[in-house]
């Protein structure tokens, strides 16, 4: 099995907050990220997929093919976009990097699977000091 890893990049607005919260709860909790006029991140995103080496190409996922997906299923519909406001598949979710990269993971599994690959993890960075990682678990 080997692991293969593309990276693409992605800038969004979000604003965290509990609409069943007080305003005072939801800056206790969330701080500037409750900014009740948005704030924004540059997101890396890292991409893993597995599998085992094709003989006839040496790959075991052509890397272009999976930028192309990561594109169409994901920056496409996140770049410059209000996390909260704009995006069909974050639509009623806490736009929370754990949840960002959840529905991140979400929206390519099928994708990767239809072209023969299976989708180890999906690494989020909101800043450079915090990224979450998800296995799919």
């Amino acid at each position: 099995m080997i692991y293969i890893t593309r990276k693409e990049h992605f800038n969004a607005a979000h604003k965290l907050h509990n609409p069943n919260w007080s305003d005072e709860k939801n800056l206790e909790t969330f701080g500037k990220c409750a900014n009740p006029n948005w704030h924004g991140h540059n997101y890396n995103l890292f991409v893993t997929v597995k599998g085992q080496i094709n003989p006839e190409t040496g790959y075991s996922a052509n890397l272009k093919d999976i930028s192309a997906l990561i594109r169409k299923h994901v920056t496409d519909k996140l770049d410059h976009k209000n996390l909260n406001l704009d995006v069909d598949f974050m639509k009623g979710i806490m736009p929370s990097t754990e949840n960002v990269a959840i529905a991140i993971w979400n929206q390519l599994k099928p994708h990767i699977e239809a072209l023969g690959s299976e989708l180890h993890s999906v690494k989020l960075y909101e800043t450079e000091n915090n990224y979450v990682e998800y296995f799919g678990e």
